[in-house]
This record gives C-alpha cells, structure tokens and sequence, in this order.
C-alpha cells in the first residue's frame, strides 16, 4: 500500500471512530432530552438550524459540519440532572434552577478530553451554550467574542427552540413573536452575527422548526 492510499485509510478509520464515538454520544444525549418534556426532535432541529446558520454566517466548511454534527450533544449534562427537577411541571426555585444550571459543566466533563475537533467543539458548546453576548449569561459570564463561536450559534438557536415549542410551565411563544425576539435581542443575548444569519435565514423562507 503507498504512503498516499494508506493516509487515506487512516483518515477514513479515524473518521469512523468518531462517527461511532458521536452516536453512542447522541444516544445519551437522546436520554437525557427524553427524561424532560417534548423533547425527542430537540437535538436535531437544534443541530441541523445551528449548520444552517454557521454556513449563512460564512464559516468554513469544516466547521460548519463540526457545529452541525456537536450542536445536537448540547444537553446532554442533563442526564446529571435529578428526576424532580427535570419533570417539574412549575417553575423552577431559585435553587433547583440553580442545580438545573449545572447541566451545562456536567455535559463538559462528559465530553472532555476528546481528541477530535468535532468532540471539543461539542465540548465548547456542552458548557458555553447559556453565556449571553452581555456577560449576563452562565457559567462563566463571559461576553461577546470570548464566547466560542459554537455556543453562540446554538446558544440562540436553543433559545429560539425553547421558546417555539410547549414547556410544563409556558405555551410555546408563536413563530413571529420568537423571530421578533431574537431580533430585539441582538447585542443584546445574542451575538450580532448570529442573528443576522437567523434573519436572512427568515426572509429566504427556510423552514426554522424542521428536523430535516
């Protein structure tokens, strides 16, 4: 076998133990979305609306299949996350939300140490995903471009995924209220150029609640 055909070979195995890595991965994550409300498509439509918008926004190819492919991991602290807190059908107490919020450093540890960028992207994402373009966001407080350009994008788009769909203690918000939202909310929560994405993806007519 040449050098050249046997490099391709090894590419083409690592590549497939990260695939398998990542599925027993986003079974657990499938778990953990499971234990809450209607959650069962939450992780794709989160990862394929997250692509969508990485490619909008420019990014390399590389990585916008690296965010597609990590963004639906997100969650998958909640697994850490005890019953009663996950299926409350009220709100939240200030100190169960406070225990809710560890979700995002249980998913980080869960995803730490991998050596592909595809697995420390979902890592970036697992603990950055709730930061806020204003520094108000957890668990770090970190603001603007010190958040990693992963969780920005899904950190948006799982809050645009939370509000549009039923939760114990809400109805969903409608599609244009959401959209509105997000929009007021640039510089705000959201990274400037995230939501512009969004919005372009908006006025092309894409389908923002689809799985596929």
């Amino acid at each position: 076998m040449s050098p050249s055909a046997l490099d391709q070979r090894v590419a083409e195995r690592t590549r497939e133990i990260e695939n398998e890595h990542l599925e027993v991965l986003q079974r657990l994550a499938a778990t953990a979305e499971f234990r809450g409300q209607e959650m069962g498509e939450h992780p794709r439509r989160v990862g394929r609306l997250s692509g969508l918008i990485a490619e909008q926004m420019g990014l390399a190819a590389e990585v916008v299949d690296n965010i597609r492919r990590a963004a639906p991991l997100h969650d998958i602290g909640l697994i850490g996350i005890p019953d009663s807190i996950m299926l409350k059908e009220t709100a939240l107490s200030e100190q169960e939300q406070r225990i809710m919020r560890t979700h995002v450093t249980i998913g980080a540890r869960i995803l730490a140490g991998g050596q592909s960028a595809l697995l420390q992207s979902a890592e970036r994402i697992a603990l950055s995903h709730h930061e806020r373009w204003t520094g108000k966001g957890y668990p770090d407080g970190l603001a603007g471009e010190r958040i990693p350009m992963e969780a920005r994008v899904v950190g948006m788009v799982d809050s645009f995924e939370a509000l549009t769909h039923d939760r114990p203690f809400r109805p969903a918000w409608s599609l244009q209220k959401t959209v509105a939202f997000i929009g007021d909310e640039s510089g705000g929560l959201f990274d400037p150029a995230v939501v512009s994405a969004f919005l372009k993806l908006r006025r092309a007519g894409v389908d923002l609640l689809s799985s596929e």
